[in-house]
């Protein structure tokens, strides 16, 4: 078993029995856990298909990103509605270096999900937190649906805009990515 760690804020575990036990909580290895709107949620390790898309995704935002871009692997942020963990989470060079494994998401210029087991979170609390936690960009690979959605401009709980495209169409990512995402390899 690996002992899930996480940096708090000053007296939040002791005023939230369920953060107090989110915070101790032992899994198997692989496996992770978020805290998504009071719920404790844990998941699996993903699928090969999962992890295929993340990675091409990855590369792509590397390869064709009109600024210097990288996404750490799975990174753990604070947002208002809970502790989530990002299937990518992407920033300038060398922004979450020195970060504690919970951290707020400064820095960050917008998180990936990619769906799998608990797709209602991906598409509903994960997408307020993120927006509630003012992140620019949440782009959504929809594996369920065949879509990819990105959502921008966050306002409050949730974002004001966002573009879906089937799978197999382009999608264009704005600044700081610059470029147009060809979904067709996410097939």
């Amino acid at each position: 078993m690996v002992a899930m760690t996480a940096t708090e804020r000053p007296g939040s575990a002791e005023e939230d029995p369920t953060l107090a036990a989110f915070l101790e909580l032992e899994l198997p290895e692989g496996y992770r856990a978020e805290l998504i709107e009071g719920e404790i949620v844990v998941s699996p390790p993903p699928d090969r298909d999962h992890e295929d898309i993340v990675g091409k995704l990855m590369w792509l935002i590397a390869r064709e990103s009109a600024t210097q871009l990288y996404a750490p692997g799975t990174v753990g942020l604070i947002t208002p509605h809970g502790r989530f963990i990002p299937d990518a989470t992407v920033g300038a060079w060398g922004s979450f270096h020195g970060s504690e494994s919970w951290a707020e998401p400064s820095g960050v210029v917008m998180t990936v999900e990619v769906t799998s087991v608990r797709t209602d979170k991906d598409r509903g609390p994960k997408r307020r937190g993120y927006a509630a936690a003012g992140i620019p960009l949440y782009l959504l690979v929809d594996r369920s649906n065949t879509t990819t959605t990105l959502y921008s401009e966050p306002s409050g709980e949730d974002y004001r805009q966002h573009s879906r495209v089937p799978f197999g169409k382009e999608l264009d990512l704005p600044a700081p990515f610059s470029f147009t995402l060809d979904t067709s390899v996410f097939t």
